[in-house]
């Protein structure tokens, strides 16, 4: 058994401290979720009754359903352009696809306040200006707000699976006369599928958490969670907050673990799904 270095101990010891300081945090919002105070920060008893209160506060329920209902539509569509962009850029490159890819990169790089600011009067001009009352939607104008970066995350993913995988059985099908899109249906999307789902729920956790563009864009009535905890820390945050975000943490880890075991399933290396699930 080969013995372990002074450095090689010192790493680990060192990596342990890096770990619990960065998880303690979350570790501690879920202990203060069982607590049976008036006040997050307070400590009275352990029970479930900030848990009860979630579904006996509406405006807390009605802040849940709002981010899943968004979260859920954001998906939907950017999996939808994310696969037809990733797609294009892996096998119909063009002269195009390196200014296609200055565009995703600009997305994915540009702050996020910045997409807030100015997402926000580009949607009251098409609602109140153009006459399109769709955009003064609450649910519209957030869904739209968080597919712009979760598209981008859905087409790199979906590039980066197609170019790693050899064009014979498509060429063999356009060789029998398959049109394209039957060529597509049955050999390119089912080669592709893996991808698709891991992009799919990466854009739906990444709703979960987008509170700088929905600070901006969201609407009264359509409040998703979490500005409904920035608002309430002017307040003091109670415990309800901390049990919602426990079980929204769940949510979300379940969903990068199902991401994890589709990536898995389809041969990724456990490296490759740390970079996919890190939306690199």
């Amino acid at each position: 058994m080969k013995r372990l270095s002074l450095t090689d101990i010192s790493l680990k010891v060192w990596a342990i401290i890096v770990f619990i300081f960065l998880f303690s945090p979350i570790a501690i919002i879920i202990i203060y979720s069982f607590n049976e105070g008036r006040l997050l920060v307070a400590w009275n008893e352990f029970g479930f009754g900030s848990f009860a209160t979630i579904a006996t506060k509406p405006a807390i329920t009605d802040a849940v359903l709002v981010s899943i209902q968004t979260g859920f539509i954001a998906a939907l569509i950017a999996t939808a352009l994310g696969t037809m962009a990733g797609v294009a850029l892996a096998r119909h490159a063009g002269k195009w696809a390196p200014w296609f890819l200055i565009l995703l990169i600009l997305v994915t790089v540009t702050p996020e306040i910045v997409d807030a600011v100015s997402l926000l009067p580009w949607m009251v001009f098409l609602g109140q200006d153009v006459g399109l009352s769709i955009f003064d939607d609450g649910i519209v104008r957030l869904v739209v707000g968080h597919s712009l970066f979760a598209t981008a995350v859905v087409a790199y993913i979906v590039r980066s699976r197609l170019i790693g995988i050899d064009e014979s059985l498509e060429e063999a099908a356009a060789d029998l006369y398959a049109p394209p899109l039957k060529r597509f249906t049955q050999i390119t999307l089912p080669l592709v599928m893996p991808a698709v789902l891991a992009g799919g729920l990466l854009a739906f956790t990444l709703s979960l958490d987008n509170t700088i563009v929905s600070a901006f864009v969201q609407v009264s009535g359509t409040t998703p969670w979490p500005v409904y905890v920035l608002s309430a820390v002017r307040s003091g945050l109670r415990p309800e907050i901390a049990s919602v975000s426990t079980i929204m943490l769940l949510l979300t880890l379940g969903a990068l673990a199902l991401v994890a075991y589709v990536l898995r399933r389809a041969g990724d290396s456990p490296t490759d799904i740390a970079k996919t699930v890190g939306g690199g």
